[in-house]
């Protein structure tokens, strides 16, 4: 076929591309910096030698699909899904549902691939257009659940967070408010079995495959056909920045 790229001009195609992208200023936001130099002061900015900003994808991060789905956001940009996978599989094997398998599958994704500063409440907006509100909203009192013991369920307080914080770390006031508040709620136990299933000593030497709750994500998660972040969903542009966090504007 005339005017047809032939594999080996595809190839060169793109890798002209990828050095143009590399040729690009690439900057970090405020929040990235933030503590490491005061935001109250202006940003260093990089010499940019008359170089152009990037305004694209990140070439130095794995090229996502144009209509990415939560399964390809879990290949390409959630960090490595060990701890996620391992808690999903827990709460299959212990008999949970699907809405609660699913909920322990995602609810460590803010941490995995945004933020982890109130991981829980950022984890759950990013979800809620496309999960049953049972599953964002146990996945965003999480953040103040497993702050608390139930022995009823058999949960204690981490002692993995006692190494992390110190034997006298008292929670905010505003998680203690929303622990008491999620104690009264209907689905208080969705988002307690999520703690219940937490693997905080998970084992890096066993394996999960992400495939194996493909099904699960199917028939639970309302994966937009535009492709997560394309979808003009109220939280699209969390999705965006996810696929291109260093995007200059």
């Amino acid at each position: 076929m005339i005017g047809a790229m032939t594999t080996l001009e595809r190839a060169e195609a793109a890798e002209r591309a990828m050095s143009e992208e590399l040729d690009r200023v690439v900057v970090k936001s405020v929040l990235f910096t933030s503590g490491e130099q005061d935001p109250t002061k202006p940003a260093p900015r990089p010499p940019d030698q008359g170089r152009l900003y990037l305004m694209g994808p990140d070439p130095r991060l794995p090229r996502m699909p144009d209509k990415p789905t939560l399964l390809d956001f879990f290949k390409y940009r959630f960090a490595p899904a060990n701890h996620l996978m391992q808690s999903a599989r827990l709460a299959q094997k212990s008999g949970a549902g699907e809405k609660i398998i699913l909920a322990c599958l995602l609810h460590d994704i803010a941490i995995a691939g945004f933020i982890r500063s109130d991981h829980g409440y950022w984890g759950a907006q990013l979800l809620e257009p496309y999960v049953d509100a049972e599953v964002s909203w146990a996945i965003r009192h999480h953040q103040a659940l497993r702050f608390y013991a139930d022995e009823s369920v058999g949960y204690s307080y981490p002692a993995m967070y006692v190494k992390l914080f110190g034997p006298d770390y008292k929670p905010d006031a505003y998680i203690e408010r929303a622990y008491h508040e999620a104690r009264e709620h209907r689905w208080y136990m969705s988002s307690r079995l999520i703690c219940v299933n937490d693997l905080y000593s998970f084992d890096p030497t066993v394996q999960v495959r992400l495939e194996e709750f493909t099904d699960i994500v199917g028939r639970n998660f309302r994966q937009p056909k535009e492709g997560l972040g394309f979808d003009g969903s109220p939280t699209a542009h969390m999705w965006r920045t996810i696929i291109a966090p260093t995007k200059y504007l």
